[in-house]
């Protein structure tokens, strides 16, 4: 980021519409640079009261389930019924050379031509959890800049996707059928954070799998504990390139929202993530004070090279320097 940039400015130029401005802003909170870390948290400050309206859209699922193609045809539905659009992709980054391809805006083709939507593909950068280090961030601040509809991609790893849940008003669920996970994960984890299950790529020969897959599906979330909506998720048909269910998701999508709005749900659950938030920034401050600290850093090194040669044990090692916490404290 440029030095002399002025947090304000850039936040104002992004409220206007400049999209360069956007950019700007988000790369400024997506730097690990101490000295923009400042502006970074200004930025944050300056977006939080103008973007609790919009509405927050999580969309997860296994690699090659069609996330973006979804993404792309929901965008454009959302942009017909007169939506601004922003998304939020996480590209897996090599763990070797951590770099990413960052190819989900190419997926995204008729989507990423419309003057009301932005793409922002972001390298999770080792980041677990399914989302890169700042999507709650960068949400916020595309909310304050628009975009009244932010459809947040996760990565597309698994069961351990739950960040998401932390950060979107709603979350869909993208299965196929034969993907294995139909009644393995029905029982905790990503399952229990849907509020929308969507089977995709429904067009075609396939059509009698994906109807005895949902049947099945229905029949087994009748097991699982209720969101804190109430609600069990419903389970939809769609395909993407085709067109079909696409409006009927998200006639769906905008009935629950509307409803969590009117039963005061859609306030109570942002206020729980501003907590969760709050407790996520207290540890990373933690950790990046402690770590920045002299004799941390060189305690750290010293254990390091202990449990590395195997004269002291990682758990024992552990102790040692959460003791040296406890006394700077």
């Amino acid at each position: 980021m440029e030095r002399g940039t002025d947090a304000a400015q850039l936040f104002h130029a992004a409220r206007a519409g400049d999209r360069v401005a956007l950019g700007r802003a988000i790369t400024l909170i997506e730097s690990t640079r101490a000295e923009d870390r400042l502006k970074a948290g200004e930025l944050v400050e300056l977006s939080q009261p103008h973007s609790g309206t919009a509405l927050r859209l999580g969309i997860t699922g296994i690699p090659g389930v069609g996330k973006s193609t979804l993404i792309d045809a929901l965008g454009r539905a959302a942009i017909h019924d007169g939506r601004r659009v922003a998304v939020l992709a996480t590209d897996p980054s090599s763990l070797r050379s951590h770099g990413s391809i960052l190819g989900d805006k190419t997926r995204m083709e008729l989507l990423s031509r419309s003057e009301q939507a932005f793409i922002r593909p972001t390298a999770s950068a080792g980041h677990l959890g399914g989302v890169a280090r700042r999507t709650r961030e960068t949400a916020l601040l595309c909310a304050a800049a628009g975009f009244d509809l932010v459809l947040i991609e996760t990565v597309g790893v698994g069961q351990s996707e739950l960040e998401v849940d932390d950060m979107a008003d709603l979350n869909l669920l993208l299965m196929i059928p034969g993907a294995g996970d139909e009644l393995q994960g029905i029982k905790r984890g990503i399952m229990e954070s849907a509020d929308v299950i969507v089977l995709t790529k429904a067009e075609g020969a396939g059509g009698a799998d994906h109807t005895h897959t949902r049947n099945g599906l229905k029949n087994a979330i009748a097991f699982l504990p209720a969101r804190d909506s109430g609600r069990h998720p419903d389970v939809l048909l769609t395909d993407a390139l085709t067109g079909k269910g696409i409006h009927e998701l998200w006639q769906h999508v905008l009935t629950l929202h509307e409803k969590d709005v009117a039963s005061g749900y859609f306030e109570h659950r942002r206020q729980h993530q501003n907590v969760r938030w709050m407790h996520h920034a207290i540890r990373e401050g933690l950790l990046e004070r402690f770590l920045q600290a002299p004799t941390s850093a060189a305690a750290l090194a010293t254990m390091e090279s202990e449990v590395r040669s195997g004269t002291r044990g990682p758990f024992d090692a552990a102790n040692r320097i959460l003791e040296l916490l406890r006394k700077d404290a």
